[in-house]
C-alpha cells in the first residue's frame, strides 16, 4: 500500500498500517507499524510502542524545523538506513520497554531535517523484525519543500 503526504511517500507490505500527518503548526511526522496503530498518539509513537506486541516493528520519521537542516544533529545527509542491527538498544526510550529494542537517528533528507525512530520486539528475534524495517524503509522517498515563490 502506497502511503503519500506532506512530500513523504512509504510503500507498506500487506499487514502493515500507517499515517502521514502534521499537527497545527508543526511539521510532518510519519508512523508505520506492522501491527494496530492507535489512534491520536504523540509524535514519537508511544501509544502504540506499549500496545506493541512482541513480533511488532514500529517506524517513525518526524520532521523538525527546516533550519536545522544539515547542522548539529542533523548533519548526516540521507535516511540513516538500513539500520544495523548492533545499533538497536535496550536504552533507547525514555522509560524501559520490556520485549522491545530501538534506535533513534538524526539526518536531513531533501533538505528537511528528520528524526528516524525504529523500534522492535523480539519475537522470533530482533534481527528479523529489523529486516522488516529495513525492507520498509527502503521504499522511503522523501522531496524537498517547495517554498511559494521558490
Amino acid at each position: 500500500m502506497l502511503l503519500s503526504g506532506y512530500g513523504i511517500t512509504v510503500d507498506l507490505p500487506p499487514g502493515w498500517e500507517g499515517l502521514i500527518y502534521q499537527r497545527d503548526q508543526g511539521d510532518p511526522t510519519l508512523h508505520a507499524g506492522n501491527f494496530v496503530l492507535p489512534q491520536g498518539d504523540s509524535d514519537f509513537a508511544t501509544l502504540a510502542i506499549a500496545a506493541m506486541p512482541a513480533s511488532g516493528v514500529l517506524l517513525v520519521l518526524t520532521q523538525y524545523e527546516l533550519s536545522n537542516a544539515g547542522t548539529g544533529l542533523f548533519a548526516h545527509a540521507g535516511l540513516p538506513a538500513p539500520v544495523p542491527e548492533r545499533a538497536l538498544r535496550r536504552r533507547a526510550f525514555t522509560r524501559l520497554q520490556p520485549l522491545r529494542l530501538g534506535v533513534q537517528r538524526f539526518c536531513t533528507v531533501s533538505g528537511r531535517p528528520f528524526c528516524l525512530y525504529v523500534v522492535v520486539g523480539t519475537d522470533p528475534d530482533p534481527g528479523s523484525l529489523l529486516g522488516q524495517a529495513n525492507a520498509v524503509l527502503s521504499t522511503v522517498d522523501v522531496k524537498p519543500v517547495v517554498r511559494p515563490g521558490g
